[in-house]
């Protein structure tokens, strides 16, 4: 079954427990805030039943029909078919992600990687619940989010050494029906719009952490889930000023587990602890080559608006100018390429899911995660001070001035409102709410900077470089014992 729009509305009306600043929330589709964002990401049901994109959005096997996102990748051109897609709904999202598909499917892909071999050292039977639940996800085009990372509390301390044992989430009791697990997750994204929540390890483990090492799929309406919605981004309302983030948002709440049941069929990791790492890093790999996916459409929009912006402002043959707008040219184009280049020298693990190249997918993360802050920084030189200056849209409409602001304002071959209105829409990219959240993201979403540097120089061929070198010492050797022999 692909939902439709209306049909996602109403599976969110559960009786789910969500509290928006310090109030609980009757119906999160009706919220004034919260609904924004559910309405946000219903793009991807939009799209599944838009002609125009139903190809793109849409696999069908057979008489069946489902979303891309559930496709386990077996191939480059799979990867790249799921990057076009999270690609073109994050464009038609305004350059926010909807991620109610692509971030937990993320994790399903990671957990098969690494399942099959904690399943052949313990004799457990993870592998296949998961499929189950891949297979109720897919056929019920479930909405998904992930709770990984937990508060963590004194980041010094392992999670079994913590002062308060609920800043990670753990297992605190068993029964031949399942687990319940309590704690604390925080940024988790788009819970108050999921269906279901998959809980994941944050970190390696160690055998004392053995009640932090669980993995699980819990629904959003269970009993003891809370989730505390972020007020972030509340305040963009007016579509002239705010023409991305006043309709398009996405929310992360911290998410608290209250002794919350969950049966063992939906158990995936109940103390494994030497799995614990290999999971968390399996999702995150998976998840960084999403990641990139969806910020290609902001690359995008900062090189068109800061094109446009050079145009009207009458600016555009100016040197400084040239050469601002050629950086946000490479820029984009580099990460855009590394990205394809991860894709085409992905592989194929045992578990047959094809996985894209860790080191070139962190590769392409960092240098967007690196260079997006200088990125801002080109394209408001371009515009001007009026990014943060302009005038609101009700004094446009006043009489009085509305029309000497169409002359006042007009730039190069533009008039002036035209010229405003693509001023308001670079100030929500860089120079807004919406902007410090893309800014917070660029560094700690997906992994650190640090995280994704260490993967890339971890994984670099550090032999082959090394041996190449001793290559070229022998052969100068030869060389030098070569000489010595015709001048003796």
């Amino acid at each position: 079954m692909l939902q439709r729009e209306e049909e996602y509305y109403a599976s969110l009306r559960d009786g789910r427990r969500v509290f928006y600043r310090g109030e609980l929330v009757e119906d999160v589709t009706a919220h004034p805030v919260l609904g924004k964002a559910i309405r946000h990401a219903a793009v991807d049901f939009r799209m599944a039943h838009d002609p125009a994109y139903r190809d793109l959005a849409v696999v069908s096997e057979g008489h069946d029909s489902f979303s891309r996102y559930y496709a386990v990748p077996q191939t480059a051109m799979d990867l790249k078919r799921r990057r076009d897609l999270i690609a073109e709904g994050t464009r038609l999202g305004g350059t926010v992600v909807p991620l109610i598909h692509e971030i937990g499917t993320d994790a399903l892909f990671g957990l098969l990687e690494v399942l099959p071999d904690v399943d052949a050292r313990y004799g457990t039977h993870y592998t296949e619940r998961v499929r189950n639940f891949w297979t109720k996800a897919r056929n019920h085009d479930w909405a998904l989010a992930v709770a990984q990372t937990d508060v963590k509390g004194d980041r010094s301390r392992r999670p079994a050494d913590q002062k308060s044992p609920d800043a990670y989430v753990r297992i605190v009791n068993r029964s031949s029906e399942g687990i319940w697990i309590r704690g604390t997750k925080v940024h988790t994204s788009v819970a108050i719009n999921a269906n279901w929540l998959l809980v994941l390890p944050t970190r390696e483990m160690r055998a004392a952490d053995q009640d932090y090492a669980v993995c699980c799929a819990v629904p959003v309406n269970a009993q003891g889930l809370t989730l505390v919605a972020s007020p972030y981004l509340e305040h963009a309302t007016d579509v002239w000023e705010h023409p991305l983030s006043a309709q398009h948002k996405m929310v992360e709440t911290v998410t608290i587990f209250d002794d919350v049941f969950v049966p063992w069929d939906q158990v995936f990791l109940a103390g494994e602890w030497d799995a614990a790492g290999a999971i968390a890093k399996a999702f995150v790999e998976f998840h960084r080559f999403t990641a990139v996916s969806y910020k290609l459409p902001l690359l995008q929009a900062l090189v068109g608006v800061a094109s446009l912006l050079a145009e009207y402002n009458g600016i555009r043959h100016a040197r400084h100018v040239q050469m601002a707008l050629g950086d946000l040219v490479l820029y984009e184009m580099t990460v855009r390429s590394i990205l394809d280049n991860a894709a085409e020298q992905g592989q194929r693990v045992a578990s047959g899911i094809f996985r894209p190249n860790i080191p070139l997918v962190n590769l392409a993360k960092y240098h967007f995660a690196t260079g997006l802050h200088q990125a801002f920084h080109r394209v408001q030189d371009i515009a001007g001070g009026l990014l943060v200056t302009a005038p609101s849209w009700e004094d446009w409409q006043n009489p009085q001035f509305g029309e000497w602001f169409e002359q006042a304002f007009a730039g190069h071959e533009i008039g002036g409102f035209e010229r405003m209105a693509v001023m308001h829409l670079a100030s929500d990219l860089v120079a807004s709410e919406l902007a410090a959240y893309h800014l917070v993201l660029a560094v700690h979403a997906e992994g650190s900077i640090e995280a994704e540097r260490m993967t890339i120089v971890k994984d670099y061929p550090w032999a082959e470089a090394e041996n190449e070198i001793r290559r070229l010492v022998r052969e100068n050797n030869k060389y030098q014992r070569g000489l010595r022999k015709l001048t003796e």
